[in-house]
Parts: structure tokens; sequence; C-alpha cells
């Protein structure tokens, strides 16, 4: 291991403790205790790329993300077999009997009925049992574990986490001439409105002041009751989009999950006067690439024909998040999501109005051509709401 603060070369006699044998100083992680990649030099390296060299300030929860050693994601299997207790609790009566036939009775009836017995005994014992499982997904180190280090160790070595980084489970400081709702624009004279579904990036956005630079009220919705019903998130995005003018663009920030995909549609079927932007994270990015966070877990309203049908979904996206796999949008280098965010905006103010039913939407990274005018719509037909410009990329990797 290389020293941290000195760059020599240590062997693990020569950092006990966490104490560099050669100029006495002390480390804050060890990767033969905290694990692979835990080191500070390629943690303060990750903070200062992601933080631009200090033009930006991240969420820890960001840092976490990118420290990551590894990710695993495994899809959810139903049961298979018989179980143990069933098999056996089935098996050793009818055992028992044909033993005891074949005690009681004599010649040929005995001996089938021993032989019936022992085949019943050694089928049960053969046979296997595989429990089903959820979806679940996996990020190393832990989360929990991550915050711990940071918050403890980091801290305690070099006073203070490192810079740029911002623990998001305490207030995040405002920049300097906002307000206390995070921007220094009025909520009556924005642009456009920016809605966010994940607390992380909204936190993010409001620590380097995105929204009061590109003149946009910041939504931030979630699931008020924690069950991840996309009426409840809906609902809440309409009633926060309530306070704003009929008429003002919105862009909608979202993770690769089935409620992020339906959201954008959703909003636009409910309020067809509105541009409406989706600039969350793309399905087929996240499925097809590697460099993204994949993740699992159930999801019950995770209906492929509807993800089909009212995202415009094709076919692998939807079978994909069906099977319970998504991607958290905090997990996007903290720059690109910087920039999408503002190209969205951009996007979104140049827009035509919509008329009604029509359909606008932008994809994640890369921009479509531009907006077909009303003229253009007439003539080739206008396609239902919630279909997108994503397109399939790839396979599977999670």
């Amino acid at each position: 291991m290389i020293c941290p603060r000195c760059a020599a070369s240590l062997t693990r006699k020569q950092r006990s403790g966490r104490i560099c044998a050669h100029c006495g100083k002390r480390f804050a992680l060890d990767p033969a205790v905290h694990g692979k990649g835990m080191h500070d030099i390629r943690i303060r390296a990750i903070a200062e790329r992601a933080t631009d060299h200090g033009r930006l300030k991240i969420t820890l929860t960001q840092l976490w993300y990118l420290s990551r050693s590894r990710n695993y994601a495994w899809a959810g299997r139903d049961p298979e077999g018989v179980p143990a207790k069933i098999r056996w609790l089935v098996a050793l009566p009818v055992a028992a009997a044909l033993v005891a036939c074949a005690v009681l009775t004599g010649g040929l009836l005995a001996f089938l009925a021993g032989a019936a017995a022992c085949t019943a005994l050694v089928v049960a014992s053969s046979m296997r049992h595989r429990p089903g499982q959820l979806p679940h997904g996996q990020i190393i180190p832990a989360e929990q574990t991550f915050r711990a280090l940071m918050n403890g160790s980091w801290s305690a070595t070099y006073e203070g986490l490192p810079k740029g980084v911002v623990d998001d489970a305490r207030p995040v400081p405002r920049p300097r001439g906002a307000n206390r709702s995070g921007t220094s624009v009025p909520v009556s004279r924005p642009k456009a409105a920016i809605l966010c579904t994940d607390r992380v990036v909204a936190l993010f956005l409001t620590a380097n002041g995105i929204p009061a630079r590109l003149e946009a009220g910041l939504v931030e919705v979630g699931d008020a009751d924690g069950t991840g019903g996309r009426p409840t998130v809906l609902a809440a995005a309409l009633s926060a989009l309530a306070q704003y003018r009929s008429g003002l663009p919105v862009v909608v920030l979202h993770d690769a999950d089935p409620q992020g995909v339906l959201l954008a549609p959703l909003i636009r079927g409910a309020q067809p006067d509105r541009v409406v932007v989706d600039a969350g994270l793309p399905v087929s990015a996240v499925r097809g690439k590697q460099g993204f966070v994949r993740l699992a877990r159930p999801d019950p309203l995770a209906d492929a024909e509807q993800l089909r049908t009212v995202a415009g979904l094709p076919e692998a996206d939807a079978q994909w998040l069906g099977e319970g796999f998504w991607s958290p949008l905090a997990a996007v280098p903290p720059r690109v999501l910087e920039s999408i965010v503002v190209r969205a905006v951009e996007r979104a103010l140049a827009a035509p109005q919509p008329p009604p039913h029509e359909d606008l939407t932008h994809g994640f990274l890369t921009w479509p051509q531009a907006p077909r005018t009303p003229q253009t719509s007439r003539a080739r037909g206008t396609r239902p709401p919630g279909t997108g410009t994503y397109k399939k990329k790839g396979t599977s990797s999670a």
C-alpha cells in the first residue's frame, strides 16, 4: 500500500494502526482492513474528479456510488421442487405403512411392499429444492459502511469530509444569494420547473444553485407513504405543479425504474398544455452499457405491458424493468448530471407550446431532432402520449 501522506510503499506491518512507519502520520483507510478500493488516495481522486476540482458540491451518497468497488444485481426466481419438510412428512409415513405391510404379510406381497418403502425413501432423499428469491442488488461497500468510514475514520483524520463533499444526511448548505427554498428566483416567476423524484439529486442541484442559475423552480416529489405506488407520486407531482402557471415547461428527473419512466407520460397525459421534457435516466443506456449502477428490488407495479404501451419502451427494456432491475439517477457522475439538467431546461424553454395530446419527449444524454411543428404533426399523425425516443441497445449485464 502507498502511504497517502509521504507516498512510501508500506507493508502491512509498516502501517499497523493506520500509522505510517516512515512519516509517522495517520491515514484514514486501509484496503486490507476496510475492503478493496478503500484507500485515501483513490477516494480523494474520485472526489476531486466528481467535484470538477472544487467547482461543484456533491453529496456523500453520490461519492458512495462513485467509490463502489463491486455492484451486483439478481433477478427474482420462483421456488423449484418440494421443500424437505413436506417431502419427509409424506415419505416417512408412507414408508412406515409399507414396512408394516411387509411384516404382516409374506411372500411376493411382502417383497413388493419392502421395495416400495425403499423407493419412497430414495425418491424423497434424491429430490432437490431451490427456494425462491426476490429481486435484490448489492453495492460493495454497503452505504452504511461507507458513511461510517467517511464520517468516522476519514473525518477524524482529515478534520472533515473531502473538499466539496457534503453529508446529505444533514441539511445541505445553500449557495450564496439563495433563499430558504434553495433558489434566488421567486416561485411566481420561474421560466421552467424541474421535477425531481430523487432526494439526493435534488440536494445536489440545490447545493450548486443550478435551479437559480437556470431561473427554474425545483420541485421535489417522492413516495410519501413509502409504498412506491405510482398514483401517490403522480398525485404529489401534479399537486406540486399546481402552484405554477399551466403552460410552464417541466423537466422530469427520475431513476431508471418503472415509476420514473411512467411519470413523464402520465404528467403529459394529465396536463397536455405543458411542455414535458423527460430528462431521466433511460433504461436503454443502463441495460446495455457498462459503468452504470444496476440494482434490483421487488416492484409489484412493474407491468411490462404498461411500460410498453404507456412509456413506449422497447420489449427488452420493459422486460428488464419487469424483472425488478433499476438504476438510480444519483449514481450518474455529477458533471454529466449537471450538463443534462442544463440542456434539458434549455430544450424545454426553446420548445413550442404543444397543442392538446401533442407528444414531446427528450432522451437522456442524446437529444433528438427539433420538435415537430403542429403542421408536421397533422401531416404525419401524432403519436400516443408516452411514446419516447429510447433506442434498444445491448443486452443486460446486471
